[in-house]
């Protein structure tokens, strides 16, 4: 939920997102589909709040959320719900696009999310107003949290990721967890993160789209050293 990268190549789609969290907070259980109201869901479940921060829906739709909105913010101890459970009312919506526009989030606080349907999209909720931007998925875009990087981390790591893209004609599945899984050498603000302060990057998940209607996600539990791969029947290929 820290870092995320959209990523078309070869005729499939690569959603990845690394979560960084303090080493206080229960580890998430592994990747499992569970239904929610009618829909069907596949998603590592946070045990603290009981939400996520990566969601596949059983029409194809994928979303994940990062912790801030365009800059980093005090949280303020007085927030209504848990922003993973709100990824999972979106994500279970007839309609996900209507209900980010309809939705209330004056007591949330403020998020990114990405969220891929029919088309891709960029949101984000400062605390006070809704963005939306539409992006072209046949593109790669990486995102990093507000929360834990400075801008000009951020933009390094925007430069790396334009390197590695660009610097591969073909990218598979693997590349692209690798990639995510490099520190260079920078344990406070390589991709996977170990700082002092007890911030440490918890796994990395991922969901591979093509142009079957299986989607799969690989989560990586990188604290028990545990990897795992689950295939999920969807109704949407990708197009």
């Amino acid at each position: 939920m820290c870092t995320v990268s959209f990523i078309s190549s070869g005729g499939q789609r690569f959603i990845t997102s690394n979560r960084d969290e303090h080493i206080d907070r229960p580890m998430a259980l592994r990747p499992q589909e569970e239904t929610i109201g009618s829909v069907k869901v596949l998603f590592p479940k946070d045990p603290k709040a009981g939400g996520t921060w990566f969601a596949i829906n059983e029409n194809g739709s994928v979303a994940v959320l990062l912790n801030g909105g365009f800059v980093g913010h005090p949280p303020n101890g007085k927030y209504e719900r848990s922003r993973g459970p709100v990824l999972l009312d979106i994500v279970v919506s007839d309609n996900p696009l209507a209900l980010l526009q309809e939705i209330d989030l004056l007591r949330i606080e403020p998020f990114t999310l990405v969220l891929y349907t029919a088309e891709l999209l960029e949101f984000r909720w400062d605390g006070h107003q809704k963005y939306f931007r539409p992006l072209n998925k046949d593109k790669s875009y990486i995102w990093s949290s507000s929360t834990l990087y400075q801008d000009k981390v951020i933009e390094h790591r925007q430069t790396l990721f334009k390197k590695f893209v660009k610097g591969n004609s073909f990218i598979t599945s693997q590349d692209v967890v690798d990639f995510h899984s490099n520190n260079h050498d920078d344990f406070e603000n390589g991709f996977i993160i170990n700082r002092a302060s007890g911030l440490k990057t918890f796994s990395v998940t991922q969901a591979i789209l093509n142009k079957e209607s299986d989607v799969v996600m690989r989560h990586f539990d990188l604290l028990n050293k545990v990897d795992y791969e689950v295939p999920f029947s969807t109704g949407q290929l990708i197009n």
